[in-house]
């Protein structure tokens, strides 16, 4: 089960927090660590401070023990914990002392993490969204804000006209990866929460219905005409990153670096989705671990030949 603010009450010193958070990502984001080879030193703390805070706050939306009721109760303590780390306060959970340390040495906000956090409480509450700018209005809680985080590390200011623009490509990025994650996950989704984030003005376009989704994932068969909305899916992913993916000359070079292997990590996903037929019903599409391992060494090879 996630800690929860109220179950512990963190007396180590700001460091020791920014330890804790270190050890929290190795532990839960093999992915993350992989991006962080790139990252500047003086940087890599304040991400996993950022990272820490964005898997823990999935954990506590993601809980199976306890009721949305419940689940929703942890949010807004964990909420009311964060709240502390941007006032000057004390707060309990060391991920928010990491955070409040920070967030006095870099431009944080407070808006993006709490948008995350409402994500998980529109989670509690939505299993279907019904058009697609429903998908991207929960992209802007769930995905977004992430970006968002990164530029402000990076002292990127978001507020200038300059700056709205970049934060605008790397909201499309995000955005991108994250309907690319919940086109792979169809079946997993329907099966662990009952969730379908596939837009329902689409399924019924394509002449399909939820019942023949659930079906479709019961007997691990995949309907024709769902291989040819997944396929209209994924083409609409593939344009989201290549708006996105002009933030990458925007940038300084070792966050440009990351942005590379962010994008073609989630190109990856749906290649994987294309080499299954555009079938996301019987089987999640999976990018092998040599395809990971490469697109590492190449954005280590860019790294080093700039």
């Amino acid at each position: 089960m996630t800690t929860t603010p109220q179950s512990i009450a963190f007396e180590g010193s700001a460091d020791d927090a920014l330890r804790w958070c270190r050890r929290y990502t190795r532990r839960h984001g093999e992915n993350f660590t992989v991006v962080s080879w790139f990252l500047p030193r003086e940087l890599r703390a304040p991400m996993f401070a950022v990272y820490a805070f964005c898997r823990f706050t999935d954990n506590l939306g993601d809980e199976s023990d306890g009721s949305p009721a419940e689940r929703l109760e942890r949010l807004d303590r964990w909420q009311a914990d964060l709240e502390l780390a941007f006032d000057g306060s004390q707060p309990q959970h060391p991920i928010n002392v990491a955070l409040r340390q920070v967030a006095g040495e870099k431009p944080l906000r407070p808006d993006p993490f709490r948008r995350l956090i409402e994500a998980n409480r529109l989670d509690q509450r939505n299993t279907r969204y019904e058009t697609f700018q429903d998908v991207l209005a929960y992209c802007d809680l769930s995905a977004n804000p992430v970006g968002e985080m990164v530029l402000a590390l990076w002292g990127i200011d978001t507020e200038t006209e300059e700056g709205q623009y970049r934060r605008d490509l790397s909201d499309a990025t995000c955005t991108a990866l994250q309907i690319a994650n919940h086109w792979q996950d169809v079946r997993r989704d329907f099966l662990d929460s009952g969730r379908i984030y596939l837009p329902l003005e689409d399924i019924r376009r394509f002449g399909l219905s939820e019942a023949e989704i659930a079906e479709g994932i019961e007997q691990k068969q995949c309907p024709d005409d769902f291989r040819t909305m997944m396929r209209f899916q994924v083409d609409r992913a593939e344009a989201w990153f290549r708006k996105g993916e002009r933030l990458i000359e925007e940038v300084p070079r070792a966050l440009a670096i990351d942005l590379r292997l962010f994008t073609d990590g989630g190109r990856a996903v749906l290649k994987a989705i294309e080499r299954q037929d555009y079938d996301t019903l019987s089987r999640r599409p999976r990018v092998c671990k040599s395809t990971r391992a490469w697109l590492a060494l190449r954005a280590a090879a860019r790294l080093k030949l700039g």
